[in-house]
């Protein structure tokens, strides 16, 4: 791997570490209730922003509400707009 593969491939993982701490950080000052609302629980706030599966005992809502902040994570991760 050449020096300048490895400084994007350094870029691009700080990137996404911010783009996912940015994530954190909006899902975790929601409260119970909000969170509720779109079907997670704050102990499952971690594993989905790290892309983990939800337990297979978790009911529908909670995998639809990962399947929308995963793709709400990707949305962030592709928007070419500078932070604000």
């Amino acid at each position: 791997m050449s020096i300048l593969n490895l400084l994007i491939s350094a870029g691009r993982a700080l990137a996404e570490r911010g783009r996912r701490q940015r994530a954190y950080q909006e899902l975790i000052a929601l409260d119970d209730h909000a969170l509720a609302d779109i079907g997670i629980h704050r102990s499952q706030i971690c594993a989905l922003l790290e892309g983990a599966e939800l337990e297979k005992s978790a009911p529908a809502p909670a995998t639809e509400a990962a399947n929308f902040w995963s793709a709400q994570i990707r949305l962030i991760s592709s928007s070419s707009r500078p932070d604000l």
